[in-house]
């Protein structure tokens, strides 16, 4: 995976399996850093391709939980939407959850608009909006 020559945050992808035909059940070990001074480190494997429309995965290690990502095309504008229902499972992060909540938001918000615009700058196209 190239996520880190062009998405700041992630830190790290390395590949644990290659998996199947269109790449279902492969896994990487994921490491990502963000405005917030502790890398959160998980695994993830890849559970369905419908290319090019959605991909879906799971997540265990420091976040467990599911993702399913979709892509939109409308006129030549595509659109990237993702629903990620993940939770941490660090006593520590889960006890200050409550509390940190906002500024865990914030800063995932940070990480994916990070994301949209290495990928826009990548692709050579212009983010139209993050968020």
């Amino acid at each position: 995976m190239s996520w880190p020559e062009w998405w700041r945050g992630v830190a790290r992808v390395d590949e644990l399996d290659p998996g199947g035909p269109g790449r279902v059940g492969a896994r990487f070990a994921v490491e990502w850093r963000s405005r917030i001074p502790y890398p959160v480190g998980f695994e993830f494997t890849v559970d369905a391709v419908h290319r090019p429309a959605s991909m879906s995965g799971r997540a265990t290690g420091e976040l467990t939980g599911t993702g399913v990502w979709r892509l939109f095309e409308d006129g030549g504008v595509t659109a990237i939407v993702y629903d990620w229902q993940v939770a941490t499972t660090k006593p520590w992060m889960n006890l200050l959850a409550p509390l940190a909540r906002p500024v865990f938001e914030y800063n995932h918000d940070v990480v994916m608009r990070w994301g949209g615009e290495g990928l826009a700058r990548r692709l050579g196209a212009r983010l139209l909006a993050a968020g």
